[in-house]
């Protein structure tokens, strides 16, 4: 029983998203994630001794400061924008995955040629391009605030350096994030082409796929194409 490659390609992308969504959850809400330093007081003297310990979840969550619960509220606002840039991103891979197909014995830019000839596609495919890349850029400037409010956090409750090395984990990891994503969406619309944001070394979608052909009672427009 042959396995439908549309479906195989739907499978991955899911993958690679749920474990991508759980990096860019832990990377946003900083101020949730990042270890942090509770004063607990220790005795009943009347002096009683400071313990420093690594506020939990939900004490990160509750911490009443103002400037906390302001960098709170942004995390919470840069990770609803990396939902949107979700969003985007799932709908155009499931729309290029419906429409479009891998070819390796094609060059990455043949789909140039061979979507021109779809005018309903190419405008479709124009379209899904440039609002990727227009929500990836504000995402992007979103986040950097988001670092920025976090430093002074960083200072303010420091607690050893797993602060820092969590820190700057959870930044590079979603930086990587961006970074690719922004690559894949500028080159698309630069060079006119669908280059995949989850498959593995961003292919890019080069042909029409097989099945939106025989639907549409079509030949492989391929073979309108020289090589």
């Amino acid at each position: 029983m042959k396995i439908d490659q549309d479906i195989v390609q739907r499978i991955k992308v899911m993958g690679i998203f749920t474990l991508q969504f759980y990096k860019v959850l832990t990377g946003t809400m900083l101020s949730l994630f990042v270890p942090q330093a509770c004063h607990e007081e220790i005795g009943d003297g009347p002096r009683p001794s400071a313990s420093l310990q690594i506020c939990s979840l939900t004490q990160n969550y509750e911490n009443s400061d103002i400037y906390h619960q302001i960098t709170l509220s942004w995390n919470t606002l840069s990770f609803c924008c990396f939902v949107f840039c979700y969003v985007l991103e799932l709908r155009r891979e499931n729309w290029a995955i419906k429409f479009l197909d891998i070819d390796n014995n094609r060059p990455d830019n043949s789909l140039k040629q061979i979507i021109v000839l779809e005018p309903k596609l190419d405008k479709q495919m124009d379209k899904l391009n440039k609002m990727y890349f227009y929500g990836l850029s504000v995402t992007s400037c979103v986040y950097f605030i988001n670092v920025c409010l976090m430093i002074n956090i960083l200072k303010n409750d420091y607690h050893s350096m797993s602060t820092i090395s969590c820190f700057i984990s959870f930044v590079l990891l979603v930086q990587m994030k961006l970074y690719n994503s922004l690559s894949v969406a500028y080159q698309s619309i630069k060079y006119d082409k669908m280059m995949s944001a989850f498959m593995g070394e961003f292919v890019s979608y080069n042909v029409l796929d097989s099945d939106y052909l025989a639907a549409k009672g079509l030949e492989d427009t391929t073979d309108r194409i020289r090589p």
